[in-house]
């Protein structure tokens, strides 16, 4: 049976819930007009801007954070709103309206009056864009009262919330950051403004890296650094937070677009599960290219005849009856770490890691060069899983024990 990939998000059908985000990506028709082809459902262009404010991106504009030979764990980037005219802008709008006609396009604008977010949100719909996403959110702009700071000012969301809505008919995402202690509060006022969905999460603002030779931030512009935005799969966790949050809040009710971390099919599914309607990325795009899309839907599509689901829209939210808070836990409910010592490979680490940072529940044994676990004294913390090598499949486990205290006896010694 075909899976169907489609789904609706504030009365608008995508084709599937994969969208290059606002961001480097989106920058232009012709990279969008590849997107599509490759397979991508939407796109939300780069937010566009007054021509009177005059955006000159520093160079170098990125950095790459990595970790290993592991390349591209992060992206740090000072990079700001499209610097191109807005009449270019809204004749790509116009341009890719035409010639993709199935595929959904959100505009990002971004305004720093309220004169100017009616201008933008107004243009932008005239040149065909079916929704809007409000840029309240971007870390690092350098024009003040705009992105993030506007984000982390309630009352500005709402007012240029509301100002937009009563400008236009398409709908309307408000765009927030993770950067303020609790993002339901400003959802909350963006949907007072008249906001029909909001995207989480913007990029991170973080500090990644500092040369060591010249004590300045990377990317190096000129001899100087700044705390900027962050993305990549190092901020899924983050961004699922963050989703997750916006999906449990009671009064909000209102749809998700997530962002922030996607790289694989396995990044999407779990997005989805704790409530996006859709999904947003542009490191994994800036990583393996518009392709990645491709290998996104095969993945969505054999994940839903794994588990029998018909409609995209019958995953969304499914994991959110599971979350709950901490003091939800059944404690009666204790374990141990489980060992497959036939496949041990006599390293030690579980050893060191369980006495330097676990319940000194293993003994060991030099002779065998292998662990002796004590489950009386294991506290189940599961810490030697992580550094074993012997990981596919894991050569240590999670096994319930019944009727284990959930207190844990003092280490003789």
């Amino acid at each position: 049976m075909t899976r169907d990939l489609s789904i609706e998000m504030c009365g608008v059908r995508f084709p599937n819930p994969f969208l290059l985000s606002s961001s480097p990506v989106s920058n232009t028709a012709e990279m969008i007009g590849r997107a599509f082809d490759h397979g991508f459902g939407g796109t939300v262009y780069k937010t566009v801007v007054d021509d009177r404010t005059k955006i000159i991106h520093p160079s170098p504009r990125m950095s790459s954070y990595d970790q290993g030979p592991r390349r591209l764990v992060g992206l740090q980037n000072v990079e700001q709103t499209s610097d191109r005219t807005l009449k270019d802008n809204l004749a790509d709008i116009t341009y890719l309206k035409k010639h993709w006609p199935d595929r959904v396009l959100l505009v990002s604008v971004m305004g720093f009056s309220e004169e100017q977010w009616v201008m933008l949100a107004r243009a932008a719909e005239d040149a065909g864009a079916d929704m809007l996403e409000l840029n309240f959110s971007c870390p690092h702009m350098t024009v003040e009262g705009a992105g993030m700071k506007v984000g982390q000012a309630m009352e500005l969301v709402e007012r240029f919330t509301h100002v937009v809505r009563q400008t236009v008919r398409v709908p309307i995402l408000a765009k927030l950051t993770s950067n303020v202690t609790d993002i339901t509060v400003p959802a909350q006022y963006a949907k007072s403004g008249g906001a029909d969905g909001i995207t989480a999460i913007n990029t991170v603002r973080a500090l990644t890296e500092i040369g060591l030779d010249d004590f300045v931030p990377k990317p190096n512009v000129a001899g100087k650094g700044a705390m900027s935005g962050y993305s990549g799969p190092a901020i899924k966790p983050i961004g699922l937070k963050c989703i997750t949050e916006l999906a449990q809040h009671a009064e909000l009710g209102l749809p998700l677009s997530g962002c922030g971390g996607v790289e694989t099919w396995i990044d999407a599914v779990e997005y989805l599960l704790c409530g996006a309607s859709t999904i947003q990325m542009t490191t994994a795009v800036i990583h393996y290219g518009q392709r990645v899309v491709e290998e996104l839907c095969e993945g969505l599509t054999d994940f839903m005849d794994e588990k029998g689901y018909d409609h995209v829209a019958d995953i969304v939210g499914k994991a959110l009856p599971h979350i709950r808070p901490t003091d939800a836990f059944d404690l009666s409910v204790q374990g141990v770490a489980d060992y497959d010592l036939e496949r041990c490979v006599g390293c030690g680490q579980c050893f060191i890691v369980c006495q330097d940072a676990g319940g000194q529940g293993l003994r060991w044994d030099d002779k065998k060069r292998r662990p002796i676990p004590d489950d009386d004294h294991c506290l189940s913390c599961m810490v030697c899983s992580f550094i074993c090598p012997v990981s596919d499949p894991p050569l240590i486990t999670y096994r319930q024990v019944k009727n284990k205290p959930a207190v844990v006896p003092a280490v003789s010694r």
